[in-house]
Formats: C-alpha cells, structure tokens, sequence
C-alpha cells in the first residue's frame, strides 16, 4: 500500500483511499492520520480476501462525512454506509471482484464498527441478535473488529481485545445452549389455548414456531417462564395474523351444540 502511494499509483488505482493520506480523525492537537490507521488494520487483519480488502476500504468513508462539531471534536456519522455507496461506485468496479466476495466486502465495511460496540453488559438475546444479524460474516467481522483495534495506549487495547473475544465466547456459548435446550418451554401450546381463548390445530404450531424465529434472531428472550412468552403474543397480537382452524371433530360438535 504504502510503495503504491510512493510510486503515485494509489490516487489511479483507489483515489478512495488515496484522499485517506494525512487526513485527521481527531481534532485538536493530535493527529490521528486514518491512512496510517488503515495500514496498522490491513497490517494486523487475518490473511483472508474479505477481512483484509475490507481493512483497506473500511474507512474511505470518513473523509466525505467529517464534521468539526467545536474545539477538538470531530464526527464521521454514517461513515460506514457512506463506504459502501463509494466502495460500490469506485473499487468494486475498478477491481471487479467476484460476486460473492464483493458481498462480504460491503457487509464488512457497513458493519465494522459493531464488534467494537460491545461493552460487556448486553443481554443474551442482544448478543443472539448481532449473531443473527450478521450472519455468515460473523466470523470475518469479528477478526476485523480486532484488527481495528490500533490504539497505541496498552490498557486500552486490551480492553477492547478482551471484549471482542468475550463477545465470541458468548456467541459460541449461546449457540451450545440453544442446541442443547429448547427455547421455549414445554407445555406453552396448551397454555396459550387456555390464556388466549384458542382452539387446538395447526395454528398453535405455527405460533411456537413464530416464537421460536424470535428467540433465535434475538428480539426476544429464550427459555422464559411460560407466562412471558403468553404476554408477548398478546401485548405484540401474534394470533392475530394467523388462520384459525380447529379440527374437524371440535368444529362439528361446536356446529352440533
């Protein structure tokens, strides 16, 4: 990277990053120079294609969206989705990329800044969320996160190292979990007959499964007491939606009576 800048290829090739060179993070005296940044990430990111092209695009997107907000304070908000749109109008043309890999770029590049967001204190369904949420690039995500981490202050770098790594013994614990015990407990589907008024069928099946789609993509929690899951089919009118259907010999004798 740096002999392409040297040899004046790099404002040809990727202008993107080029414009990155000497451009300030920070404001104040410091000078947090993101290409020098970018090549400390590039530098530490696992040798896979999408972790390190992403490490080298991750922040084109900062010089676009800086905003000096007073003295010493600067923001880069919606750096990240500003990357794509440039990643996808200038290197992923230039480069062509195949199409799979030029995906898990873009996904990189718009999420690159989750990892890092995790503190510690959020809940296991927070965590089964983000899993969720990124999906198949769950793992190049994470080693990117660590790769970002380029503060030259020891204690901070720990920290955010140690945090990341929580984060993946969180997500490989949750995911043991939830194979080994199911998320929702037994005997919901009578109770939800009883709470809610409903009849046997096929529609109670599909409301566990709907249950069970929620638990797993994290917008709520597992393995609750039957009355939780009772209260978010009500307060969030889950049945509503669905077709009820009781079977044949129930809807006869209710016709008969």
């Amino acid at each position: 990277m740096q002999w392409l800048r040297d040899a004046g290829l790099l404002v040809h090739l990727m202008p993107e990053l080029d414009a990155t060179v000497a451009f300030s993070q920070e404001g104040g005296r410091r000078h947090k120079d993101v290409w020098e940044h970018t090549k400390a990430v590039v530098r530490q990111a696992v040798p896979r294609p999408a972790v390190r092209w992403a490490a080298v695009l991750h922040d084109i997107g900062k010089v676009p969206t800086r905003r000096f907000v007073g003295p010493g304070k600067v923001t880069f908000h919606g750096h990240a989705e500003e990357g794509v749109r440039m990643f996808r109008r200038g290197p992923a043309k230039r480069i062509g990329f195949p199409e799979e890999l030029r995906e898990r770029i873009e996904l990189l590049i718009l999420y690159h800044l989750r990892g890092g967001q995790y503190d510690g204190g959020w809940t296991d369904s927070a965590v089964r969320r983000f899993a969720h949420e990124m999906g198949p690039v769950l793992t190049d995500l994470l080693d990117l996160s660590r790769a970002d981490v380029t503060s030259k202050r020891p204690g901070k770098r720990q920290r955010c190292l140690t945090l990341i790594s929580e984060l993946a013994r969180r997500i490989r614990e949750i995911e043991e979990q939830d194979a080994r015990v199911p998320p929702l407990p037994p005997g919901l589907g009578n109770l939800l007959m009883t709470a809610l008024g409903l009849p046997p069928g096929k529609h109670i099946g599909a409301l566990r499964e709907q249950l069970e789609l929620m638990c797993s993509a994290g917008e709520i929690e597992a393995r609750q007491e039957p009355a939780y899951y009772v209260e978010v089919v009500r307060s969030r009118r889950l049945a509503e939606g669905l077709q009820v259907v009781a079977p044949r010999g129930l809807a006869g004798a209710s016709a008969a009576e």
